[in-house]
């Protein structure tokens, strides 16, 4: 009988692919949530790759024009293919079909930012961002991951989650809790008890936890089996914050994640959808 060694083959392929996969992945996030765009040395540095391993990575991403070189500076952003597939699904997205024009509105009653995000890993990602009118704007981006500890819709997502998903998360996040300001909570313990009360009054704050100088609040929006599936947050700068925030914000924020929610319960595109 012939011994046949094809398996074996076919299995490190497969290892190595997703290897080869993950770090392009890897490197993309890197250069997509880094606000400034990278040099290879810098992007070698924060990924922990070796500087040929990037070279070799970014020269395929570069040809395929998922990540854009600048002739002048060698930095790197994302290339114009990565930028025409994300629009595409964006465009297409159910929940954000079911949910812009209500985000508009609520832009427009609360005159401030208003963000939509959904979970990605152990964050929350913006998948919306409708600007406030005012001069003033806010440095946050479509695509952008932001800690679940620190922000409105992260802490509005946790307490909206069961006991035992909600530990889940939790357990899995970095100790200490990052610092990305002096209001940030670092302990679990502390954001175990913020948590409790977002439950108890059905909404959060974020108040410059994650950026000096802005006030967040946050809401949950729930799928047909009741479960989070993503929130949102109305954001304002301290100096121009209103006086009764609960009637300016929280209360709008609130009606429009009720709607948004009614609304995929009741749409029949929606009855097998758990999570967009």
């Amino acid at each position: 009988m012939t011994k046949s060694s094809s398996p074996a083959p076919r299995a490190s392929s497969q290892i190595a692919g997703t290897a080869a996969f993950s770090k392009f992945m890897h490197l993309l996030q890197l250069v997509a949530d880094t606000p400034e765009p990278l040099t290879i040395a810098e992007l070698s540095k924060l990924s922990g790759y070796p500087r040929p391993t990037v070279y070799r990575t970014v020269a395929a991403l570069v040809a395929e024009r998922l990540l854009e070189e600048s002739p002048q500076t060698g930095r790197l952003a994302l290339g114009p293919r990565l930028i025409q597939l994300a629009n595409r699904s964006w465009g297409r997205s159910e929940l954000r079909l079911a949910s812009v024009e209500d985000l508009k509105q609520l832009r427009d009653i609360t005159g401030e930012t208003v963000h939509l995000a959904v979970l990605n890993g152990h964050h929350m990602v913006y998948v919306e961002k409708l600007e406030s009118p005012s001069a003033v704007r806010m440095t946050s981006r479509i695509g952008t991951n932001v800690s679940l500890h620190s922000t409105a819709v992260g802490k509005a997502y946790l307490a909206a989650l069961e006991d035992t998903a909600c530990d889940t998360l939790l357990r899995e996040l970095p100790r200490p809790l990052t610092r990305y300001t002096p209001n940030t909570i670092t302990t679990l313990a502390g954001l175990r008890a913020q948590l409790v009360d977002i439950r108890g009054r059905g909404w959060s704050v974020d108040e410059e936890e994650q950026e000096a100088g802005i006030y967040c609040f946050g809401a949950a929006i729930f799928g047909r089996q009741g479960q989070p599936i993503a929130a949102i947050s109305v954001s304002t700068l301290r100096f121009r914050q209103k006086e009764d925030p609960l009637h300016a914000y929280v209360q709008p924020l609130l009606e429009t994640c009720r709607v948004i929610s009614q609304r995929i319960a009741e749409t029949p595109a929606f009855a097998d959808t758990d999570s967009f």
